[in-house]
């Protein structure tokens, strides 16, 4: 998955300006205890970060 891709569907989940609030504040235990941008700027894919999001969060099924 693209990182352009990754944050589209972030928007679409969680609206414009939340998304990237979310992905600063909100720590994730299947990354390790990290935030979406920790974990990416640590170099975890796109695709694994997306995965981890959907397992804490209700993101619908045409999204995952």
């Amino acid at each position: 998955m693209r990182l352009t891709e990754f944050w589209r569907r972030m928007r679409v989940h969680f609206g414009d300006p939340y998304a990237e609030s979310w992905a600063r504040d909100f720590v994730i235990a299947p990354l390790g205890g990290r935030t979406v941008e920790q974990a990416l700027a640590e170099g975890v894919s796109a695709k694994e970060v997306w995965r981890a999001v959907c397992q804490v969060e209700n993101v619908s099924p045409r999204l995952r």
